[in-house]
């Protein structure tokens, strides 16, 4: 089995209720994100997949994402908050949905808020 990682940022604004006071009002976070997918095998070339193409699929899921206010977006809502946990399970559904790469899977997405603080989604 063979795992890549890539890291990735974005900045965002947003909004959790229910969670504590200070998290209550509106704020931002310079989210690091890191991707793994996993497969089996490699290729004839030795690699499981060119790290380009999952750079390229998580730079346009960035995009989505960056410079925005969470929770005005369509996937996050009242029962979806756009907390770290949901923002990396956002992320590793999204990806897996669009990455069409026989034998690769989203293995894992750890969306780290402040340099001490993360929360990863293993996808099932």
């Amino acid at each position: 089995m063979f795992e890549l990682r890539v890291v990735t940022r974005f900045a965002a604004a947003h909004r959790l209720t229910m969670v504590g006071a200070k998290c209550e009002n509106l704020h931002g976070h310079n989210w690091k994100i890191e991707v793994y997918v996993q497969g089996q095998s490699t290729d004839k070339g030795g690699v499981l997949v060119d790290f380009g193409v999952i750079k390229r699929h998580v730079r346009e899921l960035m995009e989505t994402l960056d410079h925005k206010f969470l929770n005005e977006l369509e996937y996050f809502s009242e029962d979806t908050p756009p907390s770290s946990e949901n923002i990396a399970r956002y992320l590793a559904d999204t990806l897996a949905a669009h990455m069409d790469l026989p034998g690769i899977r989203v293995s894992r997405v750890t969306a780290w808020e402040s340099d001490d603080a993360s929360a990863t989604y293993y996808p099932s």
